[in-house]
């Protein structure tokens, strides 16, 4: 079938900031391609949401390392909806452990890089592929790639550098697929999160309430994952249009030089 919604696709959505942003794209008219790899009953619960914004939702379990998985994931797309409208690139493996640069393996290493960058980059080809068709089928429809990366794609971080390493990729991975796709005006972009309250981040969050109070950002508070959702919503909502290869760094200010 063909729906008459935009579609948009939007990975690790069954917690956190994907939950956000799927939801406040169902807000916003699209139906929503869930992707999760694990705790099901998450995603369903991000479905509920979806539904309580009167919108529909496919849930699809899928590890975006896994080229078998990305295919199946984008098949399923085209069987329930026939159409793809927006990509956004949130799913990252965070790290289980720190370790010291010079005691990290090759093991957590390959595990953080196939998750992070190899499973966006070749979503990003497959899905991109995709949108070419469609620009070429409507040259008026509205298609956008949202990368989701984060502050360590420009920070160092010693105890996770495999992290920092993926991230700093997907920085560039927005560039090439935004100069790749220009000449079909497909725009791509990146939003570059602070410190967010989520789950992920919950076990360090003394640490960072004395760090914000102390200063550690010009706003001194958490990010919430509503406040990506909706920079992930104005970026596709086509007061953009003319912005590719951008990023937005959605952190209180953490990324100024300060004195």
């Amino acid at each position: 079938m063909s729906s008459s919604s935009p579609v948009a696709l939007v990975t690790g959505a069954s917690r956190g900031i994907g939950r956000a942003i799927a939801v406040e794209l169902a807000s916003a008219g699209y139906d929503i391609v869930v992707n999760f790899v694990s705790r099901p009953e998450a995603a369903e619960e991000t479905a509920a949401l979806i539904a309580d914004e009167g919108r529909e939702t496919l849930l699809a379990q899928a590890d975006i390392s896994s080229t078998e998985d990305r295919a199946s994931m984008i098949e399923e797309t085209r069987s329930r909806f026939g159409r793809i409208d927006v990509l956004v690139n949130n799913a990252a493996l965070a790290p289980r452990e720190r370790v010291d640069l010079l005691e990290s393996s090759e093991e957590h290493y390959d595990r953080t890089l196939d998750v992070n960058l190899k499973g966006p980059f070749f979503l990003t080809q497959s899905i991109a592929r995709w949108m070419v068709e469609e620009r070429l089928a409507d040259p008026d429809r509205k298609l956008y790639i949202v990368n989701i990366s984060s502050l360590s794609e420009y920070t160092s971080s010693v105890l996770r550098g495999d992290y920092c390493l993926a991230k700093a990729g997907l920085g560039m991975l927005t560039s090439l697929f935004a100069d790749r796709l220009g000449e079909h005006n497909i725009p791509v972009n990146e939003i570059r999160p602070g410190i967010i309250a989520t789950d992920m981040t919950a076990g360090a969050k003394e640490k960072y309430d004395k760090l914000f109070a102390e200063g550690l950002t010009p706003f001194r508070r958490w990010g919430q994952p509503e406040d990506v959702a909706r920079a992930v919503r104005a970026l596709v909502g086509g007061d953009f249009d003319f912005a590719t290869g951008s990023a937005i760094d959605l952190d209180g200010g953490f990324h100024l030089h300060r004195l």
